[in-house]
């Protein structure tokens, strides 16, 4: 089945988290209404990651295999969950808090959206601004996780004592770093671990403040336009602009259209495109793709995978029996026209177990029986 990376969307009430919900599914999922915990138990979707690159490998495995159709295109998919809304006194149990934590331990990362819009009808329900908004978010995971952390203290300290261990020791004190920087105020933020141990410890902490997230802000459609080119002239990273309802109306345009509108807008990509994007930078992911007449693929994995884990994503015995990996990169691929003659040109390069897989190899593993 291959990894699929899952996205918590989180915000204050009606800031517009089901409307961009309902815009990613291309479908109204999820229940759009003007008051808090519309959203009670987290709606699931899972969206196909936009690559052009899918398309263009099944015309050429077509003409080469002389296949009367395309062969069937299965593209990367991301898991978006819409979580309730979250409300002052969250980490206390208040509103849905207790729910909502919940749930967000269960992502690999978090869309923050922010409401940055002015609406009269849509109540703000404890939004005052954008900058307040994400103080108030970001104050009740940090408050969830200090109470957490005590309890991972409590119980590292009781195993330093149990096994002597330079490896225990150490992540007493991080969880020790950890704490303080809780109880001060500060957000986590990304923790650098050299110790691949400990790294592997740390990422599995059930932590809210460490995961990745991405700040959406989701403006009015008649400041979209201004409000992109300002994203990019600042270059700020880990935010970006979206109008959901904008997006939501474009989701039931025709392709043809949804692309005329953007272009009028002057406009390359449509918002969910570039959050599913910026979501995989998020995490480091890419994908790699394989291809042939079954079908042609997309397999996600994390930047710098090695051949054989890369395998393995496809099924965990082509990781335990990987022999070779033939490889070659998708423009080059293209530029030969079909793989016998990328096989005469001598691109179609073989790779060994120390091979890092790089975003849009076509790849071809060769597995022991």
């Amino acid at each position: 089945m291959g990894f699929v990376l899952k996205v918590g969307i989180i915000g204050l009430p009606n800031v517009g988290k089901s409307t961009l919900f309902n815009a990613l599914l291309k479908k109204r999922v999820a229940l759009s209404a003007n008051y808090p915990f519309a959203t009670i138990e987290p709606n699931v979707g899972v969206v196909a990651v936009p690559d052009e690159r899918l398309g263009r490998l099944a015309e050429l495995v077509k003409n080469e295999e002389r296949m009367e159709s395309l062969p069937p295109i299965v593209p990367a998919v991301v898991e978006f969950v819409d979580i309730a809304g979250l409300v002052k006194g969250a980490s206390k149990g208040a509103g849905l808090g207790n729910q909502f934590l919940s749930h967000i331990r269960e992502v690999d990362a978090i869309i923050h959206v922010l409401r940055d819009f002015e609406d009269e009808n849509i109540v703000r329900e404890g939004a005052i601004s954008p900058d307040e908004d994400k103080l108030t978010i970001e104050t009740e995971l940090g408050l969830a996780d200090l109470e957490t952390v005590e309890k991972l203290v409590t119980a590292q300290e009781k195993q330093v004592r149990a096994a002597h261990d330079p490896v225990e020791q150490a992540k007493l004190e991080i969880l020790q770093q950890i704490k303080d920087e809780l109880a001060t105020g500060r957000i986590l933020g990304k923790y650098e671990i050299a110790d691949e141990r400990i790294r592997h410890w740390f990422a599995t902490l059930p932590l809210l403040t460490i995961k990745p997230i991405l700040y959406v802000f989701n403006v009015a459609e008649d400041k979209y336009q201004a409000r992109i080119k300002q994203q990019a002239e600042s270059g700020n990273q880990g935010e970006m602009v979206i109008s959901a309802r904008l997006e939501e109306e474009l989701a039931d345009y025709s392709e043809a259209d949804r692309m005329a509108y953007l272009q009028e807008l002057g406009i390359e990509q449509t918002g969910l495109e570039r959050l599913i994007q910026q979501a995989y930078q998020l995490l480091g992911l890419i994908s790699y793709l394989t291809a042939g007449k079954k079908e042609v693929r997309a397999w996600t994995i994390k930047k710098g995978t090695k051949a054989p884990q890369a395998a393995g994503v496809i099924h965990t015995d082509f990781e335990k029996k990987f022999i070779r990996a033939n490889v070659i990169e998708y423009q080059k691929l293209l530029e030969a026209g079909s793989f016998s003659q990328a096989k005469e040109k001598g691109w179609l390069k073989t790779e060994g177990k120390g091979y890092q897989v790089k975003d849009g190899d076509v790849i071809e593993f060769l597995v022991g029986s």
